[in-house]
Parts: structure tokens; sequence; C-alpha cells
């Protein structure tokens, strides 16, 4: 499209299939022409889908808005295969090269996810909360601010021990466990896994319950994708949870105590509830405002920014807002043009002056 970020795809081909495969939060499209003879070689293409990046198959005369990259198919009418991006915070370059610096997959490449783990615990970056570590893609490519929160909290871990200590004792395990009993079956190993599964195998087995579930979680053209979706959620965002922000930002959410190496501050007890006019705390007093500024409020109130959902939903550390935030610049110059005394009402200035002028005829003279 004309507004798209991404580069010009110079593949031309009048009949061509499209392959995939994905490796974390990656995805690569190959488009390969049908006839062996044609010109054009294939084109791979990387995606990545920031927060709101999808694939979406449509009418072409009915494409979605910010519908940024479309294949078009022969058929009549004809549908488009398009790369969706509200936010823009996806992309996608040309070429078949993964980013260098992501680690193996953890859900197609699960067990070089787990040795590289393991065989890297030396590494300064696991003397992090492992609520950070989970989020870093050189050791957990795919994992992301929803998955580690249901992670830890289906292994009740506080998401602020540090992650050298609960990665090394999970090493030590298995090594103990080969030790004891080298000749278990795959059939018992796997049993065993599903019985009692450590870290690093949640790390594989919560994302592949989202992609065996995707039809029902996630299918755009259902209306309540989303209320399934918060179904199958059992930490991240449910009320009743506590809340942090880790040092990059990133909100956390947990249950019971946050660990050791929590930042200062005490945790959210209840997430924001986006409500179009929120509830006012019973208990609370009620400050004595002017007329003005207490309707200002109301206002604000009733019309939260739109940045403040943003927080909550953020899935990318890289990802970066299109632009200048308007909607805070606007409540700034709000507050800032609040009165800073109450505003006396016209019909009692005027009962001033009147007594004003009445106290000087009572001491002047006849």
């Amino acid at each position: 499209s004309a507004v798209g970020r991404g580069p010009e795809v110079p593949f031309r081909s009048e009949a061509y299939s499209i392959s995939a495969i994905a490796r974390g939060k990656e995805l690569r499209l190959t488009l390969s022409a049908l006839d062996p003879a044609a010109v054009p070689p294939p084109q791979d293409i990387v995606f990545r889908f920031g927060m709101s990046g999808s694939f979406r198959l449509c009418p072409a005369a009915k494409l979605p808005r910010h519908a940024h990259l479309r294949f078009l198919t022969r058929e009549s009418p004809p549908r488009a295969l398009c790369f969706v991006d509200p936010r823009r915070f996806g992309s996608w370059r040309l070429g078949d090269a993964w980013q260098p610096e992501r680690g193996p997959c953890v859900v197609s490449e699960y067990q070089a996810f787990r040795e590289n783990v393991l065989k890297n615990l030396d590494d300064r970056a696991f003397d992090k909360p492992i609520c950070e570590v989970l989020l870093n893609k050189k050791y957990f490519n795919g994992i992301g601010n929803y998955l580690r929160a249901e992670i830890l909290y289906r292994l009740k871990i506080p998401p602020f021990e540090k992650a050298w200590t609960m990665l090394e004792a999970l090493k030590d395990q298995e090594q103990e466990r080969r030790k004891k009993d080298p000749s278990l079956t795959l059939s018992k190993k796997v049993k065993l896994k599903q019985e009692n599964p450590d870290l690093l195998e949640l790390c594989h087995s919560v994302p592949m319950e989202v992609i065996m579930a995707e039809k029902q979680l996630f299918d755009p053209e259902h209306s309540d994708n989303y209320a399934a979706f918060k179904n199958w959620l059992q930490c991240y965002l449910v009320p009743g949870m506590s809340s942090l922000r880790d040092r990059s930002g990133r909100t956390i959410w947990f249950q019971g105590e946050p660990g050791p190496m929590a930042p200062k501050g005490e945790p959210r007890k209840t997430p924001r509830k986006k409500s179009p006019q929120p509830k006012a705390d019973p208990e609370a007093p009620s400050p004595k405002v002017a007329p003005r500024a207490s309707n200002r409020r109301r206002r604000a109130a009733a019309n939260p920014p739109k940045s403040q959902e943003k927080e909550e939903e953020e899935e990318e550390k890289e990802e970066e807002a299109d632009g200048p935030r308007k909607g805070r610049a606007r409540g700034r110059r709000k507050v800032t043009a609040a009165p800073a005394l109450p505003e006396v009402p016209p019909s009692v200035r005027r009962s001033l002056r009147t007594s004003a002028r009445r106290g000087k005829g009572e001491t002047g003279s006849p």
C-alpha cells in the first residue's frame, strides 16, 4: 500500500505459490513461480508482527484497513492475502535471514532451545530477575509478555527471583535424573514431563496451547475471539492478580510475593479495568474543587487517554509508538489551564460590591 513502511517486493509472477515457516516471533514467506522456466527466482520475505500484525484472506474488492502488503489470487472474483498491521509496529524485510540475535525457537526447536539456555548459564544475562530474562530473545525466542506471566504463574515462581538460581537448580535436577535411571524409555520420560513440567518445558507447552487453540482464540472473523482468549488466561490481566513494572518498563502480572529482586514500590493488587465510566471509591474522601475543575476531571475520567490501554497490551520491547502521543499533550494543557483558585460567581461579586458601597456610605460624610 502507499502508506506501508516496508520495502517494495520486486517479485512479479502470473502464477506462484506461497509457503511459510515460523521461528519464534518471525515468519518467513517464500514466493515461488509455478513455472519452473520462469525468470524470477524465489523471493523470501521475513515478517515481524509487533502488537497487532496478522495475515487475513479477504475479497480483493473489500480490503481491510491497514492492509500494507497484498498477494492476489487468480480466481474470480479475486481474493487477497493481506498483511494487516493497524499500529504499524510490524515490519518485513527481503531475504531469508532470521534476526541473528535471536536464539532457537521455543516451539519448533525445543531441544536446541533447552540446550542453549542450560549451557550458557554463566552469561551475566541470567543475573537478572527471571521475568526479565524470559523476554531475552537470545535465549527465549518466542516468549512474550503474556506468556511469561502464564508460565511463572503455573509454576508458582515469584517473577523477581534470580534467573540463575531457578535455572541452575533445574540443570542439577536433570543431571541427577540421568544418573539415577539412564534406562528410562521415551514414553516414561514424556509422562514424567507431563506430570511435573519444569520452567523450560512450559516455555514450549504453553505457547503450544495457544497454537493448538488458535482458531478459537485469535480468528479475526469471530467477534468473540478476544473473550475466548481472556477465558484462556489464568494470570495476565486477570482480576485479583498483582502487577509491577520491571526494570525495562514492562508490566508483569503475578500472584503472591514478587520476589527478592523486585523494584521499589508496592504492587498493584488489581488490574486497571477498561470501563467507560469508572466507579468512584465509596470510602475515598471527596476533595473540594472548583466547579470547572471538577467538570474537567469528570470528563477526563469518562474518556481516558488511549495511551493507558496501550500500557497493558505491550507485547514487544522494541515496538515504538507512531508519532507523538497527542492525547497526553491535550491532557497536560487542560491541567495547566485549570484555575488555581475557585472562581467567584457574578452574583456574589455584585453583592460584595454593593456591601462595599454601603460600608463607605456609612463611614463617609452625610
